[in-house]
């Protein structure tokens, strides 16, 4: 979430205090651009952060489909396979498309809204039905592992062992929250109108870090609690049948778990359309020539864009070539650092330039009205 707030300021910096009269994300890197083949830099920096998007979106799809399908799988009995997952990749195209198709506040708003319900519910009842007080004792434990290994874990490469796990986890995941870095970047700063940088900063972190170390918390304690109680054989069915079989079968022994499972269905599918639309909004927003910050892209291009992240996911699956793309992904995401740190240096030299050493009596709200 810190990586999401990088990008955001910046953002929403140009679009309220600035006033730039067109939405390009490179031009919150203008004010650390050379003067001369600055509208060339700033072109290969949309194409680059194009790039990151669509290599992050189908990321995310390609591990999407799988698990949901395990999901069906295991609440119909109707068994796995590719025409399964093709008919789930081709329902997610229908729902995110017509949100993004309705735009920001009519669609992807109201996704938003009922993913953080549906989400919230979900884990107070994992929390309430499974054993509350030996989650709530490992997830302190665990904070308390985390400040005591966190040196040890961010930047552990294992190059004695070459076990593997840096790189299938700390590095790709790292990568993969860069890529998408650029999109949530735009979209927090598009609804931060009205903000000052410290709440927007706090917020996105803050609230963002809650929500993911809840859940995180909450289901994994409950696993660990499955294991080591004897109850379900977690790390057995790990090595057996993989993740997305896992995560069905350990929802499966919660109370009413047919239901429940039934209720992690809805709930993915809400969660992935709407972290899918956003990113079809936002391709539309970059490709979008001389697109004003207070329009909304064509609806045909969001259509577009929804269509062939799916049609690109379905190669995926076909092909089973997710392995590639989560190695594209880091490699997409490489090129979003230093665009990063030229967000961070314009935004530093906006301030410098508007405010100097003044300090003003009133907090700068990101409003341009201000």
């Amino acid at each position: 979430w810190a990586m999401y707030a990088i990008p955001a300021v910046p953002i929403a910096y140009m679009l309220y205090v600035k006033r730039v009269r067109y939405l390009r994300i490179s031009v919150a890197c203008e004010e650390a651009l050379p003067e001369r083949g600055r509208e060339t830099l700033k072109t290969a920096i949309d194409v680059a952060i194009m790039l990151g998007i669509i290599g992050g979106t189908a990321t995310s799809l390609g591990l999407g489909v799988p698990l949901l399908s395990a999901f069906i799988t295991e609440l119909t009995g109707v068994p796995d396979s590719n025409t399964i997952k093709l008919i789930v990749l081709a329902v997610w195209t229908l729902l995110f498309g017509a949100s993004a198709y309705r735009g920001l506040k009519k669609g992807i708003k109201v996704l938003a809204d009922i993913n953080m319900v549906l989400a919230g519910l979900a884990t107070v009842f994992i929390l309430l039905a499974g054993p509350t007080l030996f989650i709530l004792s490992i997830s302190v434990n665990s904070v308390g592992q985390l400040f005591h290994n966190f040196w040890n874990m961010s930047l552990w490469m294992d190059p004695i062992d070459k076990s593997g796990f840096p790189e299938s986890w700390t590095v790709f995941y790292w990568a993969w929250w860069f890529a998408f870095g650029a999109f949530i970047g735009l979209f927090f700063g598009r609804i931060s109108r009205g903000r000052t940088i410290r709440q927007l900063v706090l917020g996105v972190i803050c609230w963002g870090s809650l929500g993911t170390c809840s859940f995180l918390a909450i289901a994994g304690g409950y696993s660990v609690y499955l294991e080591s109680s004897g109850t379900f054989p977690v790390t057995q069915v790990l090595a057996d049948q993989g993740m997305f079989v896992l995560a069905a079968k350990i929802l499966t022994t919660l109370p009413s778990g047919k239901i429940v499972l039934a209720a992690f269905i809805v709930l993915s599918i809400v969660f992935y359309a709407t972290t899918l639309d956003s990113a079809a909004y936002v391709l539309a927003s970059v490709c979008s020539k001389n697109l004003r910050n207070d329009q909304e892209p064509p609806k045909v291009s969001r259509i577009i864009w929804a269509v062939a992240l799916a049609v690109l996911t379905a190669g995926l699956i076909i092909t089973e070539g997710l392995d590639a793309v989560k190695t594209s992904t880091v490699v997409s995401a490489v090129p979003l650092l230093p665009i990063f740190l030229l967000m961070c240096v314009s935004l530093v030299r906006w301030l410098n330039k508007d405010f100097g050493s003044h300090k003003p009596s009133k907090e700068l709200a990101l409003d341009e009205d201000t």
